[in-house]
C-alpha cells in the first residue's frame, strides 16, 4: 500500500512533477514510423508527458517533434503545411525546421529579423524499427541513445503495434511485473495443455533484483520435478520485457511493452517485440487485429470489451478476446488514476512493490540532483546485453543461476567466458 502522497508522485508526470522529470531523462516512444510515412506528409497530433505536440518529416526524412501551438498567436501546427523542410503555419505562414527555428514570418517586413530572436518547442528524435524515440528533457542533459538489442536487429525481424489506454501509465507498467495474474487473466479451457504449470500452481515464488537497467523479475512455479521459470525485467521508466507469444525454452526473442504517458489519465501502449535469429511472420502480429486506424482499441470500456458470458464459460477465464484486450479490462476498470492507499497487497505483489520502490527512488534521487539510473553517457558503455526474457523448465535440482548465469548482476566478472558467448549470441 502506498500513502496519497507517494501514489501521487508516482502517476503524476507532467513538466515540473518529480516522476515527469525523471521521464524526461530518458529516450522514449513518441510515435510509430507508420505515422509519418514519407517526406512532407501531413503532420500528426502527439500528446506524451502532458504535452501538445505535433510530429512531421520534413523533405529531407528529418523528424520533428514540436510544439503543437504556433509560437505567433496559438494556432494549431496540426493544420500546418508541411513543404520545403519545414512547418507553415496556415493563419500567417509562420515556419518551423525540426529543431523549433522559426525560419520565415512573411507576414514580418522583409528586412526584420524579429525570427532570429525566438526558439519554438522542439524535442530531439530517433528513429529505429518502426518506432519514432523522443527525449523532453534539457538538451544539455540529453543521454545517448541506449543501444537495445531490439532496436539493433533487421527491420524484417522486429514488430511493433499502438493503442491508447485510458488509465494511467502505471496500472498498465504494474500488470507487466505480475506474473501470477498469468494462471487467471489470461487462462484459457481450449488449450490447457499449454498451461499445466499456469493451473496447476497458481501461486509462484517471485525473486526481484536491481540491475544497472531497473528490475530483473523471476516467478517459478514448481512440479514434483521440475520448475517453470518465467523471466521478465523493468527496464527505466517505462518498459515492461515480457517473454509474451513464446513458446518455453525458447530463447529466440521477447516483447517490450512501453506505457508512454498521453497524460495523468491516459497513457499509450507500444506492444514491441523482436526475433534474434529470423524475420517475424505475419501471423506472430495478431494484436494489429484488435486495433483501429486512430489507435483505439475495437474492445474498449464503452462497449464493455465486447465480452462474451457464454465464451467466459467455455473458452476463456474473461470471455474477452486476446491478451491486449484482458490487460486493458483489468487496469482501466480500476479507474483513471487508481488510489493506492485502498488496495491490500499480498505475497504475489513482490514484483509490483519493488519495481515501486525503484521508481520512487529514482524519482527522488533525480529531485535531490542526482544522476538517474540507466542514463547513458559513454559510447563505450552503451550495451545491456543482459537484459534478457523467456520462459524456461529446468529440473527442480538445477539452481537457475547457474543454469543462467550470465543474468546475473556480477556475470561479466564471474564467469567471462559464458558471458562473452551469450552476448555473442544476444548480438
Amino acid at each position: 500500500m502506498l500513502s496519497k502522497e507517494e501514489n501521487e508522485l508516482l502517476t503524476q508526470t507532467d513538466a515540473g512533477t518529480p516522476m515527469g522529470k525523471l521521464m524526461r531523462s530518458y529516450w522514449i516512444p513518441a510515435l510509430l514510423s507508420e505515422e509519418v510515412p514519407a517526406p512532407d506528409s501531413p503532420p500528426v497530433r502527439v500528446r506524451m508527458l502532458g504535452e501538445e505536440l505535433v510530429a512531421f518529416r520534413d523533405t529531407e526524412g528529418r523528424i520533428g517533434l514540436i510544439g503543437e501551438h504556433c509560437a505567433h498567436r496559438g494556432t494549431s501546427l496540426f493544420f500546418g503545411r508541411n513543404e520545403e523542410c519545414g512547418l507553415r503555419c496556415v493563419y500567417h505562414g509562420w515556419k518551423y525546421d525540426v529543431e523549433g527555428h522559426v525560419i520565415e514570418t512573411p507576414a514580418e517586413p522583409q528586412d526584420s529579423d524579429f525570427r532570429k530572436k525566438l526558439r519554438h518547442t522542439a524535442y530531439p528524435t530517433h528513429e529505429a524499427n518502426g518506432v519514432i524515440y523522443a527525449c523532453l528533457g534539457p538538451r544539455e542533459k540529453m543521454p545517448l541513445f541506449p543501444n537495445y538489442e531490439w532496436t539493433q536487429v533487421p527491420l524484417q525481424n522486429a514488430y511493433v503495434t499502438k493503442c491508447l489506454l485510458e488509465s494511467n501509465y502505471l496500472q498498465g507498467l504494474e500488470g507487466e511485473c505480475d506474473s501470477s495474474h498469468l494462471s487467471f487473466l489470461h487462462r484459457t479451457f481450449t488449450n490447457e495443455r499449454n498451461q499445466p504449470l499456469y493451473k496447476s500452481d497458481t501461486a509462484p515464488f517471485y525473486e526481484t533484483e536491481e540491475t544497472d537497467f531497473g528490475v530483473r523479475l523471476i516467478a517459478t512455479r514448481n512440479t514434483e520435478n521440475q520448475h517453470y521459470l518465467r523471466f521478465s525485467a523493468f527496464i527505466m521508466p517505462i518498459y515492461g520485457c515480457v517473454p509474451a507469444g513464446r513458446p518455453t525454452n525458447e530463447l529466440e526473442g521477447y516483447e517490450i511493452h512501453a506505457y508512454v504517458p498521453a497524460d495523468d489519465t491516459h497513457c499509450w501502449r507500444y506492444d514491441i517485440g523482436f526475433r534474434r535469429d529470423r524475420a517475424v511472420r505475419e501471423d506472430e502480429v495478431h494484436r494489429r487485429k484488435q486495433i483501429n486506424p486512430d489507435y483505439t482499441r475495437v474492445r474498449n470500456a464503452r462497449n464493455n470489451y465486447l465480452q462474451d458470458r457464454r465464451m467466459q464459460k467455455t473458452v476463456n477465464f474473461t470471455g474477452i478476446e486476446d491478451f491486449l484486450n484482458h490487460d486493458a479490462c483489468a487496469t482501466e476498470s480500476m479507474g483513471a488514476v487508481f488510489d493506492r492507499s485502498k488496495e491490500h497487497l499480498g505475497v504475489s505483489d513482490k514484483a509490483v512493490i519493488a519495481v515501486r520502490k525503484f521508481l520512487l527512488n529514482s524519482a527522488r534521487e533525480v529531485q535531490s540532483g542526482r544522476e538517474p539510473p540507466h542514463v547513458v553517457r559513454d559510447g563505450r558503455h552503451n550495451r545491456f546485453p543482459h537484459i534478457d526474457c523467456f520462459a524456461h523448465i529446468l529440473p527442480r535440482k538445477v539452481p537457475w543461476r547457474e543454469h543462467f548465469d550470465y543474468l546475473t548482476p556480477t556475470a561479466r566478472k564471474e564467469n567471462p567466458a559464458s558471458f562473452a558467448a551469450r552476448q555473442k549470441v544476444a548480438s
